[in-house]
């Protein structure tokens, strides 16, 4: 089974800069069709998980250009430019590599506001499996 990482950030993010979110891969996500089955997610509460980047790179339409996917083979990351209030969520790698498509364990992005008060997006341990079941993984 491919077993997906996602380290977690080691200091909250501030308004405005950027955040670059990692996934490992165990094995290679490059498939024979010569594509490379890596997708990003986004999770907030009370919403369903919306995708934002396909294959790699590749962003959903209506997701705002900051968002930028890049990396190949095992090693991958989510960048988000200019962090705004809105960017806070639970972002999860997920690969279709092998079927079913399964998820890496999520990285709460959270955010320093002005004042120094910290916004959180954790919420009741949300589980990436049942969200799979809403959410099409494919473009």
């Amino acid at each position: 089974d491919i077993v997906l990482t996602q380290t977690p950030l080691s200091e909250p993010i501030t308004l405005g800069q950027s955040a670059s979110i990692s996934c490992r891969a165990s094995q290679s996500l490059l498939n024979s069709d010569g594509k490379t089955y890596l997708y990003w997610f986004v999770h907030k509460p009370g919403q369903a998980p919306k995708r934002l980047i396909y294959q790699v790179s590749n962003r959903d339409t209506g997701v705002p250009d900051r968002f930028s996917g890049s990396g190949s083979g095992t090693e991958f990351t989510l960048t988000i430019s200019r962090v705004e209030p809105e960017d806070a969520g639970v972002y999860y790698c997920w690969q279709a590599k092998e079927l079913p498509p399964t998820p890496g364990g999520g990285l709460c992005l959270r955010l320093r506001l002005l004042g120094g008060a910290l916004w959180c997006c954790c919420w009741n341990n949300p589980q990436p499996g049942a969200a799979a079941g809403e959410t099409k993984i494919y473009p």
